[in-house]
């Protein structure tokens, strides 16, 4: 896993050899994203969301281009313990916070606001349809703010609210929602 461009840029990262419960978003499909992200948000400063924040490989990316305020969500020890590690050797503990908790339970109690959100869950979920739903609820992107969620070929969010296009990659697509 690399850090794709920006001060990080070319920088590798090793995740746990055991990860049961994640399924890191591949290279090319993370930088397929992030070609589409650049023309589409400012980095710079931006206030980010990561979801089922697995390895953290996209809050990296993020704060690499210049995330400014950053909030990774993960449950699982494991996982928040190296991502809590990984965001301490990058040296970005002032600028991302990690939660360990359940992404909905976050999202339920969150009075925040967001400029990009993403939530990488599991294809299994059961509930991953709610989620799109969650985000426009509680209001949880800024006016302009823009929503990806990474999600399998069975999935469609085409006729939910603020839903603008997505992307394929294989087995990964891309869903963007963007709060107009």
């Amino acid at each position: 896993m690399r850090i794709i461009s920006g001060k990080f840029g070319g920088r590798k990262i090793s995740p746990p050899a055991n990860m049961p419960y994640t399924r890191p978003t591949t290279d090319i499909a993370k930088e397929g994203l992030f070609n589409i992200l650049q023309n589409n948000i400012e980095f710079e400063g931006a206030k980010t969301l990561d979801l089922f924040g697995g390895t953290g490989s996209i809050s990296y990316e993020l704060a690499s281009r210049g995330a400014a305020e950053q909030v990774i969500v993960e449950k699982d020890p494991s996982m928040h313990a190296f991502i809590s590690k990984t965001v301490e050797q990058l040296g970005l503990t002032e600028t991302i916070r990690v939660v360990r908790m359940d992404v909905f339970k976050y999202m339920e109690s969150c009075t925040d606001q967001y400029d990009f959100i993403f939530a990488g869950p599991p294809y299994a979920l059961t509930t991953i349809d709610e989620l799109p739903k969650k985000v426009v609820e509680k209001q949880l992107l800024k006016p302009g703010g823009m929503f990806v969620l990474e999600h399998t070929p069975r999935n469609n969010y085409q006729g939910y609210e603020w839903f603008v296009q997505e992307r394929n990659y294989g087995t990964t697509v891309f869903s963007f929602f963007i709060n107009r």
